[in-house]
């Protein structure tokens, strides 16, 4: 929504979203470059009812209040659905948690890592026969979600223009992670467990990744093997298997697919990434390159779709950065600007939103219940 053009104020503690930590030891705050890229950081104090009285003022006005806290949280700093609607009728107010908002594991600390992708069997099933679960790439399912709950957000826009009333939206990580592996549990759900035939991953020819002889890699994503058979053996300069009588039905192809998968394996060790490449484009074959991140964020596609797209800031850390993957004809997108420091726009919020004067701001500042960029800094 920001990077259209709406005013996002994220709130956060005088110290800062512990969130700008997960950098590491690095010295760029990457995560939250771009996560909070057009926004504004208001720094307040929640624990004392004066900070809890401006997040209440700036709800008022909103059109979305948005929060990931849950139970007890919600009450203690005074921000559940019926405190919030009580002081605006109209507000989307959008809630997103680990694992819903009833059961046992309601209180239950969640992070993508947990709630997205191992409770909801993605870690234990996608991985090679035999090896162990691997962990999550970071932020893979925080992002998936957040694309849920913007669609949610929109839909209670949507409803609000209709019947003229705000409404409560939400979604979880569990409730992501069990959609993103939907094809899996719906035939466990219909007596066909996947995870029992894993062993296809490394005997089916047609959706292996394959090595070639500079050290990358193919993936192989063929659906319909009657029709691209052929095609792949012209791709890679095989046309002799065309013809064998191993392979003249689809049938024979599957019951010989351990030959298949040595004579693609020995093919593709002598052909470079490009040689490869180029021939199964030629001939419409199904596959991608896999690709390493340094080479994602280099990819002429990426950058022509405006998917990794140049910042307005000048910042050599921050010159380019990944866009939100949403296109709407005839809107232009804002250019990414830089995520705010902790409270630099705390006073611009106060001012321009609340309308309180100088001497008001001054007072919250000296209580200690707003910090600006200078007051955090002068804290570390």
């Amino acid at each position: 929504m920001g990077d259209y053009g709406a005013t996002v104020i994220k709130i956060e503690p005088p110290e800062g979203d512990r969130y700008r930590t997960l950098k590491g030891a690095w010295p760029v705050d990457y995560n939250w470059l771009l996560t909070s890229r057009n926004k504004h950081s208001i720094a307040i104090d929640l624990k004392k009812p004066e900070g809890r009285r401006i997040m209440h003022r700036l709800a008022e006005q909103a059109d979305v209040f948005l929060t990931n806290f849950i139970g007890d949280d919600l009450k203690r700093y005074e921000m559940e659905y019926s405190t919030i609607r009580a002081l605006n009728n109209q507000i989307i107010f959008a809630h997103v948690t680990g694992y819903g908002e009833d059961g046992p594991d309601v209180r239950k600390r969640a992070f993508d890592a947990t709630a997205w992708w191992a409770s909801s069997g993605l870690m234990e099933f996608v991985r090679a026969q035999g090896s162990e679960p691997a962990v999550s790439a970071p932020g893979m399912g925080d992002h998936a979600t957040s694309m849920s709950l913007f669609s949610a957000i929109c839909a209670g826009l949507y409803r609000r223009e209709r019947i003229g009333q705000g409404c409560y939206v939400s979604t979880s990580l569990v409730a992501n992670g069990v959609w993103s592996n939907g094809m899996g549990l719906q035939g466990v759900l219909s007596g066909v467990d996947l995870s029992e035939r894993r062993q296809q991953g490394s005997s089916y020819p047609f959706g292996r990744v394959y090595r070639t002889k500079d050290g990358e890699s193919v993936l192989l994503s063929i659906v319909n093997v009657s029709k691209e058979w052929s095609k792949l053996m012209t791709a890679l300069d095989l046309d002799e298997f065309s013809e064998d009588p191993r392979f003249s039905s689809l049938q024979d192809i599957i019951v010989n697919r351990v030959e298949v998968v040595a004579i693609l394996d020995a093919r593709f060790a002598e052909m470079t990434i490009d040689q490869a490449v180029t021939g199964l484009i030629e001939n419409q074959v199904t596959h991608s390159q896999v690709k390493s991140m340094p080479q994602v964020v280099t990819d002429q596609q990426l950058e022509i779709n405006e998917v990794i797209v140049p910042t307005a800031s000048d910042d050599p850390d921050y010159q380019q950065t990944i866009m939100s993957p949403i296109q709407i004809a005839e809107e232009d997108k804002l250019a990414p600007n830089k995520a705010p420091e902790v409270g630099a726009n705390s006073i611009e919020v106060l001012e321009t939103y609340l309308e309180l004067s100088p001497q008001e701001i001054k007072g919250l500042i000296e209580s200690e219940i707003i910090a600006t960029e200078r007051k955090v800094a002068d804290r570390k």
